[in-house]
């Protein structure tokens, strides 16, 4: 007979050889010998060794039933990750998730489904929650629906955001960059070279992370005593910064500039060019940031690096103590510093305001 055609020992094969009850092999061979259930030491015995004779190994999606659990972590992003300046930002992140999995023993289940509707993507269809699938999920995105998000935490669904995430009346579980500490060091780094006026250039958002870089420039020109001006604050339409926007900071007395995004950093340099600016001559730059995608000339700005690896992979821990706890409801939260990049795009004004 053909190895294909043998018969796998069965379960109650097993209970059948050790002389027991289906029930109490089960318990057995799937370590649920606690507390209220007693099974003598010696009938263990007896079953474990039946087990081994017949070479019976366990069903894992019956061990997964048993135990309420399928060992699955889903992966769930607002946006596509596949396109090149997408696939570049959120590698990082899908290493660490990656890495951490793999370590604690999960595997991981990508929900990359097409939009519904208004291109945008949904968690829920047909109002069902897809992420069930999994044991829980880790989310990645900042074009999140706060109605699917508040769905999930009233449903008890455990989910970590990669990503800092504020919903009124709820706490979310989450792991955030330092973006605001990042931002106020970088804002010392050039008050202490001499400059004093120092402009911010961002997008037209208002996501939770752009906020604390926000807060981060405020609160680092406060502690060196700097004024806080509000004309200072530039938000660009399209995440584009052009020459003459620039320029009006540049009327202003500015001789350094902080950017909130690559792409924002890029159009920066491109604008330098047309005033035939030098940098760090003639303007300090710094980058509240990672440049990525196809921007290679914003490699050398100063700034910070975000920790993308370390937050998905923390992510991942936070994630399964949310499913190791009692209470899958209650927050997991952390926050995780930013490494400063020293780069060539910061030195001393030529003449101080």
């Amino acid at each position: 007979m053909s190895a294909f055609h043998i018969r796998r020992p069965r379960l109650i094969d097993v209970a059948q050889r050790a002389g027991v009850s289906s029930a109490t092999a089960s318990l057995v061979l799937n370590n649920r010998v606690t507390g209220n259930v007693r099974i003598p030491p010696e009938t263990q015995q007896r079953v474990l060794a039946a087990a081994e004779e017949l070479g019976y190994v366990a069903d894992p999606v019956a061990q997964s039933l048993a135990r309420g659990r399928n060992g699955l972590l889903g992966v769930f992003t607002f946006e596509a990750i596949f396109p090149v300046t997408h696939r570049d930002f959120y590698y990082p992140f899908l290493v660490g998730i990656e890495r951490a999995a793999e370590m604690l023993g999960f595997d991981l289940l990508l929900f990359t489904s097409t939009s519904v509707g208004d291109g945008r993507r949904r968690i829920y269809r047909d109002g069902r929650n897809r992420l069930r699938l999994a044991d829980g999920a880790i989310l990645l995105g900042v074009e999140e629906s706060k109605t699917e998000v508040q769905a999930l935490v009233q449903e008890g669904y455990p989910f970590v955001f990669v990503g800092r995430r504020e919903l009124e009346g709820c706490e979310i579980s989450y792991v955030a960059a330092d973006y605001a500490a990042a931002t106020a060091e970088l804002i010392e780094r050039m008050v202490n070279v001499g400059h004093l006026r120092i402009a911010y250039v961002g997008a037209e958002q208002f996501t939770e992370s752009l906020l604390d870089r926000r807060r981060g420039y405020r609160d680092g020109l406060a502690a060196s005593g700097c004024a806080v001006d509000d004309s200072l604050l530039c938000l660009c339409t399209g995440q584009r910064m052009v020459a003459p926007q620039l320029q009006t900071l540049l009327d202003q007395g500015v001789t350094a500039v902080v950017t909130e995004s690559g792409p924002i950093a890029y159009s920066l340099l491109q604008a330098c060019n047309e005033l035939m600016l030098d940098i760090p001559g003639d303007l300090s730059v710094g980058l509240m940031g990672d440049p990525f995608g196809d921007m290679e000339n914003v490699g050398h700005l100063s700034g910070f690096s975000i920790p993308r690896e370390e937050m998905g992979a923390q992510a991942v821990h936070l994630l399964t103590r949310l499913l190791d706890t009692k209470t899958p409801a209650t927050s997991q939260q952390a926050s995780l510093p930013c490494k400063p990049v020293a780069g060539s795009t910061i030195a001393p004004p030529r003449t101080r305001p």
